[in-house]
């Protein structure tokens, strides 16, 4: 391709509204322009990308096993009431009606779209297993897009689906869709690490993240520093603290004026945040649930939503609701005589000896407050795990660092072929449920996290793999009919034998058209200018300071041996 003839709006400045490296790079490159918020037209240097991306992941998906279709955007409410996620999903699902007043989404997911192909075309054990997978894109309307691409309004999802007739089917479909990923994101040179991940709206017994290390990612990430335990904030458990052996104590009530949080507790009877249980009022689809931590912890809402089967609303309660639960001003809540129609009770409190606790009575709190003699409620987890906490697998300590989920994995189980009527018949003619699985990529989430890892301050430093061009051949003065005629010559030769290449045609300056090859993170570079009186030219890598004089022979070789290098095939 000539440069002189491209759409590539390259830009010299940042743009002001970019907040991370990979949006900036993007607008810069013109991969992509903003039409609107979180909605992004995509450009030919942004296309060339995001498609590779997705033949990467064709490849590795066939070689499972898996077969293409591809499904309507646009999906009739029925399947989602049938699943019963119609109302599950939200505000954010793109909802409309059509001429006749039926209801129809803009699909976010598939999961219930593919329930319906197979439960339609799978009769008998003898036709499964069942992978199908579609690279189509999604609508979800975002509160806050933000980041780019990383988090928009409409995206391109491979989603797949496996269909096993039993649980040993199922754990298998999900080992070979996670040794794909494994394969599809070390192909595009991505750094990652599968995380426990709890699966949300999708439902289902297991699920993992595939997750990229990144300090403007949105999620939480838990690492153990001793051992492979890996798991997103939302899933994360460690170790509890040691059962206290203390005697109980007498319980009191202590007047406690204008004391509202654990830092004026801890101020007001000198005593560490550890000591104390803090109560916090929730309110969950009509429902008031109250969580009793320690006081220097915080609630997992995640797994507080789970304990009660998920909720669509799911909210922190308001005071009027405080009020009304506990009898008492905001700041004085505790689990004695407490009206909430939930009561958890987070392990480490039942653990606790003689802790204190609002009295559910303004400017009062109990003192020497007990588990089991005093008060009670369903016990469990309902934590979020803190720095320095030990790991649940090998007690070392865990570290917290911030991640972007490229990738993620379910076991569905068979939450929608049972609500959806998928069945088949087994070896014994008896009507069973199909077993599923669920398997999302997001293909422009991936692309900015590899931006994200691979570049530099002059612009991106494509892998070989998923570069939008190969080679890019810079004539240094297209006006010298020696150094034009030499890079046609070696663009035209690089073309024939399959290389992706740019010729650099633009009457514009060397340093001008340097710039833009970096921005644009070309792999490889070939400048013709000087040394071409004695049939030399530079070759150059983006990813290496250095540069090696070698003659115009040489060019398809030295171009091929990155290929052979890089492990990507020619052509």
């Amino acid at each position: 391709m000539r440069m002189s003839r491209m759409l590539m709006p390259t830009l010299k400045e940042v743009p002001s509204d970019a907040e991370i490296t990979s949006h900036q790079l993007m607008l810069r490159a013109g991969m992509i322009r903003k039409m609107a918020s979180g909605i992004y037209n995509q450009l030919p240097m942004g296309i060339r990308v995001f498609r590779k991306v997705e033949d990467i992941i064709r490849e590795e998906m066939n070689a499972k096993g898996a077969q293409e279709i591809s499904c309507a955007l646009l999906v009739p409410a029925e399947l989602w009431q049938e699943s019963g996620r119609w109302d599950v999903m939200g505000p954010e699902m793109f909802r409309l009606k059509d001429r006749n007043g039926r209801d129809y989404c803009l699909g976010p997911t598939h999961e219930e779209t593919f329930t319906h192909i197979v439960r339609n075309e799978i009769t008998s054990y003898k036709q499964l297993p069942l992978n199908l997978y579609q690279i189509e894109t999604k609508f979800r309307d975002e509160r806050r897009p933000r980041f780019g691409v990383m988090r928009t309004r409409n995206f391109t999802m491979k989603d797949a689906y496996s269909f096993d007739a039993d649980q040993e089917g199922l754990d298998k479909s999900y080992d070979d869709m996670f040794d794909a990923y494994t394969r599809i994101f070390a192909r595009c040179e991505l750094d990652n690490s599968p995380v426990q991940a709890d699966s949300g709206a999708m439902g289902g017994s297991a699920s993992a993240e595939f997750m990229v290390k990144s300090e403007v990612g949105e999620d939480e990430i838990v690492f153990c520093s001793g051992c492979d335990y890996a798991a997103n904030i939302e899933k994360a458990t460690s170790v509890n603290h040691e059962a206290s052996t203390e005697e109980m104590k007498e319980m009191s009530e202590i007047e406690t004026p204008n004391v509202h949080t654990i830092e004026e507790l801890q101020d007001f009877f000198k005593m560490d945040a550890g000591q104390f249980a803090k109560t916090l009022i929730y309110y969950a689809d009509g429902k008031t649930v109250a969580v009793v931590i320690r006081g220097d912890r915080d609630v997992n809402e995640t797994k507080v939503a789970n304990a009660i089967g998920g909720a669509v609303e799911f909210e922190l309660a308001s005071e009027d609701t405080i009020k009304a639960v506990t009898g008492a001003e905001v700041g004085f809540a505790g689990p004695i005589g407490i009206k909430a129609d939930y009561l958890f009770i987070d392990q480490e409190v039942v653990d606790q000896r003689n802790v204190i606790v609002g009295a559910n009575k303004t400017g009062y709190h109990i003192q020497n407050a007990n588990f089991g003699r005093d008060f009670e409620g369903q016990v469990g987890d309902f934590r979020n795990v803190q720095e320095g906490d030990k790991c649940p697998k090998c007690g070392q300590p865990l570290e917290i660092m911030r991640g972007v989920e490229v990738g993620h994995i379910f076991k569905l189980g068979t939450k929608y072929s049972e609500s959806m009527g998928a069945t088949f018949l087994d070896q014994n003619g008896k009507s069973q449920p199909i077993i599923m699985g669920c398997y999302g990529i997001g293909v422009e989430r991936t692309v900015a996290a590899v931006i994200e890892q691979h570049h530099d301050e002059n612009g991106i430093i494509w892998p070989l793999a998923i570069a939008p061009y190969h080679v890019v051949v810079v004539p240094v003065n297209v006006k010298k009919e020696e150094h034009l005629e030499n890079a046609e010559k070696i663009y035209k030769e690089l073309e024939a034998a399959g290389v992706e290449v740019l010729l650099d045609d633009r009457n514009e300056r060397a340093g001008f058209k340097f710039k833009d090859s970096d921005l644009l993170g070309i792999p490889m570079r070939i400048t013709v200018g000087k040394d071409i009186v004695d049939g030399k030219v530079e070759f150059k890598l983006r990813k290496e300071a250095d540069k090696e004089i070698i003659s115009v022979d040489e060019v398809l070789d030295r171009v091929k041996a990155e290929f052979a290098k890089n492990n990507v095939k020619l052509g």
